[in-house]
């Protein structure tokens, strides 16, 4: 394993922790406000938190002559970008907000299984809901549509920067989603980013045991200079 694998498996394994509500509020607080990809919801409640590194794939407008079945078997097709997914990739796919054209379908989601995708996120739609559901695939998207992909789009390529659910997302940059969506972390910022969360969610928890001893919110929530000095004081007390 080599130092950024092992730096990654560390950080993941830390991210699989933290909620991508806690994530927007540290990326907020260093400037980066859009970085929720709208459109890309849970297909079914209660898939396990994922988190990778991003491999994109761009769809553009269907054109007749482009979009037909017989594209499928194209050298840049989604068959022959699949066959390129890296282990543990989370796959992020611009398909431009189209909801009537199934980007993936149950045989699709199969294939990219074996390939170790750790999970699927879209603001469009996949098709064979119940066979995509039955693959185990974890797939965020904007819903179902029974039509296949080149009834409303074409293919044109994978691993660059894409625009998914309005969020930019360049190749290699780090994708965390949960029940409450999906977040792109700037691959640059990852480090700093997982270290904050970490710190959040920790002031968080101590903020929600003073609540349920009875304190009211202003002065608490955010915390005012007092509150922080005794938020210090408790980790002070419970370090090990």
């Amino acid at each position: 394993m080599t130092l950024d694998t092992q730096r990654d498996a560390e950080l993941f394994k830390t991210l699989r922790g933290l909620t991508t509500a806690t994530l927007t509020t540290v990326l907020l607080k260093k400037g980066l406000r859009n970085v929720w990809l709208r459109g890309a919801l849970p297909l079914t409640k209660g898939q396990p938190r994922q988190v990778g590194r991003a491999f994109t794939l761009r769809f553009v407008p269907a054109r007749e002559d482009l979009a037909t079945p017989e594209s499928w078997s194209s050298p840049t097709s989604t068959r022959a970008a699949i066959e390129a997914m890296p282990s543990g990739c989370i796959v992020v796919t611009d398909a431009m907000g189209v909801t009537d054209a199934g980007i993936f379908g149950d045989i699709l989601c199969a294939r990219m299984v074996k390939r170790d995708v750790a999970g699927l996120i879209t603001d469009g739609v996949v098709r064979d809901a119940a066979g995509v559901l039955a693959t185990g695939l974890p797939v965020w998207c904007s819903g179902v549509a029974a039509p296949p992909s080149v009834a409303g789009l074409t293919f044109v390529g994978w691993e660059d920067p894409v625009a998914c659910g309005g969020v930019a997302v360049m190749p290699g940059d780090v994708i965390v989603a949960d029940d409450d969506g999906a977040v792109v972390i700037p691959a640059a910022l990852l480090q700093d980013v997982t270290e904050q969360a970490v710190e959040q969610e920790r002031l968080e928890g101590w903020i929600i045991s003073e609540v349920e001893q009875g304190r009211a919110l202003p002065g608490l929530y955010p915390p005012d200079a007092e509150t922080r000095a005794r938020y210090e004081a408790f980790k002070a007390e419970t370090a090990d």
